[in-house]
């Protein structure tokens, strides 16, 4: 055994009550500044491993362990008390990366080993005792998230594994010299709930404590951890685990840590530290708080008293720490806190257990003993639906849930396993505590083992004897369970009053002795809800015992808690709710306001109101309960109860009529008004054709479609616009009404009808040149659900069909849509028609590159009766706008707004400074290819076609861009994908629109609709100047094409800073270099558009689009991937594979740049990549006349491999560029303006 050290507490504490204390800084961050390479991380013993091994950190323990030990006392020099060992990746599950999983052990005892000699080295030099910290990261994996969309239930990691790579880590820690566990960086406190459990068991083992500190990461602003929980409900899940101090690092610079760090310091009972980064990383991921900027604004947390314990972690180094040390002299430590004896339970978030909070409910019905439904749709395989049954509990108000799998005929473990895993996927599911309930030990620990939050445990018991009893409850308390004993013992089940108060009593005695030493506020016991009005006397007393009982614990037993399963009570009722329900409630009312009960499992959707009971049940229930003996005419309180069930009973089979949902009994006009609002499709036509065989009342179809149909309508469009109905919500509504009138169709044809009273016709098209009508579709059926008649001309249309469809029909009001930069001139082109035919209707502008400022730049000085409109939720309102009564003061306020725009935008150009096109050039990016070599060269050069499967592509769809779409946009803390679906404005109506879509992926994988196909190509180049030459072959002697680069020239605050040119990451002539270029895209799209048109199905149109443009997005992704890794292709990359959203993150080496974005604004340039490769010929993408590819669902780039190369905007640029631009490209200046266009001038090109 090693030595005892149990006395480093009193130390610690003595230091944390006498002065802040200090940690060391950011190991890898100092590691950064010795420029290490390949060979150093290899070192000798290393030198033929079969990977790459710079990155690993953790391995320089082994192969520079002199540059390691100096990174230590470089940090205790500058004042830290403590030191972190060099560990932070050292489980085998980290190592497993580079294949080194079993140096897990070594790493650790020889990083603390280093750590240790440092500390005492600086020990004795100052005579001021330095300690080690054995640091514990997250690892790579997340127990508490799946890594699979598709399936919620899978984990790439168990707790097992994690508990298995930490107990070695621990051990080898421990062995080395640590002094302290530090279990840092949690991101998921499921892992780190682990590594506690790892942590004791090892400590256990050993035979002695030493301190364990926890720290947290807040990922975002919203004080919440990657895995979703709030700062109150992480504390909640640590503070079980023996744990010496609490607190948060990393994600986040001082000053946004602040709240976090002061919530935890108001809540937690032991000592606080923080130790936050350098500031958060500028674009290029580096760091740039300056010493004193960081110790300044930790001299918040000082003069507040928030921490003990403060240092930094990403960016700083042993100067931050200098800087911080001398903060923390002018100032005091925290006070420590004092433990609580309330209960505190958590999901994702904290339930704290007291008089404020009330009764808790537990919800009963994920219980297979408790409901059948439940049962059967475990037994079915139908988890699904028994997740929906838990998120119900939530909804109907349950506080806690219980989830009992117990049946002779399931595996226990393997279901509580997977529905637990997919409950905690469900925030609104797991943002309450829940209850793992089984007879199986071994089922319940299933359970714990996938719960970030703390949990309950129902239930433990005496039944098996002491030893037994008192194994089960140290395990639970190592999981960080609160625990329900049942009053249970050797003998068998307490039934009377006595017997339930000697059990309980015997068992809370073991608890809370040092054989256990479990919280007593943390006991709950079940003193045993037994049956009553059976019929045998000896059970009539069962709820008064039970009351009684009750009542003494809660006097007798300090903090202890009382539930009780309500089930048992009524059991001789069972299918009689109307009796069931009633005892219930009053057995409540009794147990909580006058014994004190503080929860019980049961239905919270279920129960009766005490005072709402039928008072002749109600009393029969009090006699039942109470046991007050005979009722006045002499008939016992059993008999009666029994002959009101059996009545009950008949009037139930009497009156049993198949139950219809309550909205198809009402008229036909509320029915259709109904489906219209909520988007149901099934009964329509029938209700239409009801409708429509009401002659007198309607003797047109066309009176239908004015009538119920546009009433209903409008109804949806009063919705959408006070934002009380969502985009899908609406789109949903218009394929009810698109049903319905085309059932009318026929009919009206018959009758002749012509026209109909709508709000205004609406000619929409997408301009020339232009292929992409998302986004028109939605403001076309937007405005269809409010009455506007709408023409929808398509995409590519030219000015010609514009102008003959608006001399055919016309419209109201015309609306252009486009979204590549060309369409913008187009527009332009459109509006100058307008004027020189002198047409006045109201031209609307949108799409993703038009702008407000753009329209009032370019736009509105040729045509003053243009609108920008932002996006579909507010077409409506423009539309009545320009059309309506006020038309004439909407323009004008309008022409005053555009007005005050252009003198804006011409202000700023003329305030913005520029550099010429010399003075960039001079301060281009100055790339040594000496040192930092071009990437290898690629496996072949030419080109190659590529056909992938869908289901290979689905995991890397980006959704973000997905939701945009459909203008679903959550409120912060909530925005972007996953979080939107915890919005509580869009949150449900998100998760529904994504699970449609998740639905027509599954079926367009299924059925092959959709393809995929893409196109690679490699040619050696080099650069010259602002260009990148390609050549016929590596001889490069003969030049076959030139990309033309453009330079950045707005003047930049840093004076050091780069002027970014494409160019500058290509080699110049004389070392080999190489580019690539990918087009990829998705097929079968306009198919299943044609198919949902037929159908008159608009959202499964806009549905069918949008996925299809998120495969041929996640495709590149998948492409670049390849390309980057696979050694036939170019293979340069060879780190660890990234995850799918550190690639959708843009957390790759190189860039993939598209012609036409901010890169190189010039969409001209994409002919070139057509014209090195058949890219039409072999793939089917090709190019408009503007630049858009056809198929829309296409993306195409250029690929630069170089480390140093980053994505960045060109940003404005001025005549000088221009002209020498022109002059490249071969071209007149106007028309290099022109195509150029708006986004890259930064000055006002003159009219042609």
């Amino acid at each position: 055994m090693t030595d005892y050290k149990e006395p480093i507490f009193a130390e610690l504490n003595q230091l944390f009550r006498e002065r802040v204390t200090v940690l060391d800084g950011a190991t890898g961050t100092e590691l950064q500044t010795y420029c290490l390479t390949e060979e150093d991380f290899r070192g000798e013993e290393f030198k033929d491993w079969e990977s790459d091994l710079k990155g690993n950190n953790d391995l320089l323990c082994l192969t520079k362990p002199d540059l390691i030990k100096k990174v230590h006392l470089d940090y205790l020099n500058a004042g830290a008390d403590f030191i972190e060992t060099n560990t932070f990746n050292s489980t085998k599950i980290s190592q497993a990366d580079y294949g080194m999983e079993k140096l897990a052990y070594r790493l650790n005892v020889e990083a603390s080993k280093l750590a240790k000699a440092a500390a005492i080295e600086v020990t004795q030099q100052t005579g001021v005792k330095r300690y080690v910290c054995g640091a514990v990261g997250p690892t790579n994996r997340t127990a508490s998230i799946s890594p699979s969309v598709e399936k919620p239930e899978y984990r790439n990691i168990t707790y097992d594994d994690l508990v298995d790579a930490y107990v070695e880590q621990i051990n080898g820690l421990l062995e080395g010299g640590a002094d302290i566990l530090l279990i840092e960086t949690i991101f998921d406190t499921l892992n780190a709930k682990a590594a506690l459990y790892a942590a004791n068991t090892v400590l256990e083992d050993r035979g002695y404590r030493v301190p364990i500190m926890i720290s947290g990461t807040i990922t975002d602003a919203s004080g919440r951890t990657l895995s979703g929980q709030t700062i109150e409900a992480f504390y909640t899940s640590m503070r079980h685990g023996n744990i010496f101090s609490i607190g948060l690092n990393c994600a986040l610079g001082t000053s946004a840590m602040r709240p976090h760090v002061m919530r935890l310091s108001e809540i937690s009972e032991t000592w606080v530290t923080a130790y936050p980064n350098a500031g958060l990383p500028n674009p290029m991921g580096e760091y740039d708080q300056t010493p004193d900027e960081m110790a300044t604004e930790l001299t918040d947390f000082l003069e507040n008293k928030f921490v003990n314990m403060v240092g930094g972690c990403c960016g700083s180094r042993p100067s931050h720490i200098a800087a911080i040390k001398a903060a923390t002299l002018k100032y005091g430590p925290r006070p420590k806190g004092v433990r609580s004896h309330e209960m505190v339970l958590s999901g994702l978030e904290r339930l704290v257990v007291n008089k404020d909070t009330g009764f808790l409910n537990i919800g009963e019905r994920c219980n297979i003993a408790g409901s059948i439904k439940f049962k059967r749709l475990i037994k079915n395989d139908d988890f699904d639906g028994a997740m929906a049954i838990a998120r119900e509990q939530v909804e109907n108000g349950a506080t806690i849930i219980d989830f009992n799998l117990d049946d002779g005929l399931i595996d226990g473990v393997a279901a509580m396993t997977r529905l637990v895993n997919l409950c905690v996927s469900d925030p609104d599911i797991c943002r309450v505590p829940f209850m793992i309930d089984s007879s199986k030990l071994e089922v319940i620990k299933a359970g714990l083992k996938c719960v970030q939050g703390k949990c309950i445990v129902n239930s433990i018991s005496l039944k098996n004897g002491e030893e037994k009893f008192v194994e089960d409850a140290k395990e639970v308390l190592k999981f960080g369970a609160a625990v329900v004993v049942m009053a249970f013992d050797e003998v068998g089940q307490a039934a009377t009053e006595q017997e339930k108060i000697r059990i309980c009593k015997r068992a809370y005695d073991i608890l809370v002795s040092d054989r256990v030493n479990f919280p007593p506020e943390d006991i709950i016991f079940d003193p045993n809800v037994l049956t009553i009005a059976t019929g045998l006397d000896e059970h009539n007393n069962y709820g008064v015992d039970f009351l009684n009982a009750t009542k003494w614990i809660k006097d007798n037993l300090p903090y202890a808690k009382i539930s009780g399963g309500l089930s048992n009570l009524s059991f001789s009722y069972r299918g009689v709710e109307k009796i069931r329900q009633p005892m219930h409630s009053v057995f409540l009312y009794h147990a909580i306001n006058k014994c004190g009960m503080d929860m019980a499992i049961v239905n919270a959707g279920q129960l009766p109101v005490y005072e709402d009971i039928d008072p002749e049940v109600r009393k029969l229930c009090e006699i039942a309960i109470m046991n007050t003996g005979e009722l006045t005419d002499g008939k016992g309180c059993t008999e009666a109860l029994t002959d009101l069930a059996e009545k009950f009973k008949a009037e139930a089979k009497g009156g049993e009529v198949k139950e219809q949902q309550s909205w198809r009994l009402e008229s036909v006009e509320s029915r259709l008004e109904h489906a219209l609002v909520k988007g149901i499709v099934e009964f329509v036509v029938d209700d239409v054709e009801e409708c429509r065989q009401l002659t007198d009342k309607y003797p047109l179809c066309l009176k239908i479609i004015e009538g119920p149909l546009m009433s209903g309508m409008g109804i949806v469009g009063d919705l959408f616009g006070a934002g009380k109905m969502f985009l899908p919500q609406v789109i949903k509504s218009a394929r009810v009404m698109k049903k319905a009138v085309g059932h009318l169709i026929p009919f009206m044809e018959k009758q002749k009808a012509s026209g109909n009273s709508s709000q205004g016709k609406v000619l929409l098209a997408t301009v020339k040149g232009d292929v992409h009508d998302i986004g028109k579709n939605i403001v076309g059926v937007v405005l269809g659900c409010n009455n506007y008649e709408i023409i929808d001309l398509g995409v590519m249309v030219p000015l010609t069909k514009i102008i003959e469809s608006i001399e055919e029909t016309k419209p109201d009001i015309v609306g252009l849509s486009g979204l590549i930069t060309p369409s913008l001139d187009e527009m332009v082109t459109v509006a100058k028609e307008f004027k020189r035919r002198n047409l006045t209707m109201p031209l609307l502008i949108g799409g993703a590159t038009t702008s407000k400022m753009h329209t009032a730049v370019k736009v509105h000085v040729h045509y003053p009766n243009v609108v920008h409109v932002l996006d579909a939720s507010k077409s409506v309102v423009v539309c009545s706008s320009v059309i309506g009564a006020s038309k004439e003061e909407f323009f004008e306020d309008n022409g005053d707004t555009y007005e005050d725009l252009r003198e804006e935008y011409w202000a700023g150009i003329r305030d913005r400074k520029y550099l010429t096109l010399e003075q960039a050039r001079a301060k281009k990016l100055k790339i040594d290819f000496v040192q930092s070599p071009p990437a290898k060269k690629p496996a072949f050069l030419g080109h190659k076609t590529y056909e992938y499967e869908l289901e290979s592509v689905v995991p890397f769809i980006d959704w973000n861009p997905f939701f945009q779409v459909w203008q679903i946009r959550g409120k912060y803390p909530n925005r972007g994908y996953p979080k939107v679906f915890n919005c509580p404005e869009v949150g449900v109506e998100a998760k529904k629109l994504f699970n449609d879509a998740q639905a027509m992926i599954k079926k367009v994988c299924d059925t092959k609709a959709l393809k995929l196909r893409g196109q690679l190509a490699f040619f050696p180049v080099n650069s010259d100047g602002d260009d990148i030459v390609v050549f016929t072959d590596d001889t490069r002697s003969e030049v076959r094409e030139r990309f033309l680069g453009l330079r950045q020239q707005v003047q930049k605050e840093n004076a050091l800073e780069a002027y970014h040119c494409l160019s500058d990451f290509i080699a110049p002539p004389g070392i080999p270099d190489y580019l690539g270029q990918l087009v990829s895209a998705c097929f079968g799209c306009q198919d299943l558009v044609d198919e949902y048109k037929a159908a008159n199905d608009d959202y499964s149109i806009i549905m069918a689009e949008a996925i299809a443009d998120r495969f041929a997005e996640g495709f590149a992704e998948v492409l670049h991937r390849d390309m980057r890794r696979d050694p036939a292709m170019w293979g340069y990359e060879t780190e660890p594979e990234q995850s799918a959203d550190d690639l959708i993150k843009q957390a790759y080496k190189g860039i993939r740049p598209a012609p036409g974005y901010p890169s190189q604004p010039d969409h001209g340039e994409k002919k070139k990549m057509w014209a090195l490769a058949p890219v039409e010929q072999e793939t089917g993408i090709s190019l408009t006349e503007s630049m858009a590819m056809l198929p829309a669902a296409s993306v195409s780039a250029i690929v630069f491999g170089h480390p140093e190369s980053v994505y960045f905007a060109v940003g404005k640029i001025k005549e000088d560029q221009v002209a020498d631009y022109a002059k490249r490209r071969n071209c007149t200046l106007q028309q290099t303006e022109h195509d150029l266009g708006f986004t890259a001038l930064a000055y006002e090109a003159k009219e042609e």
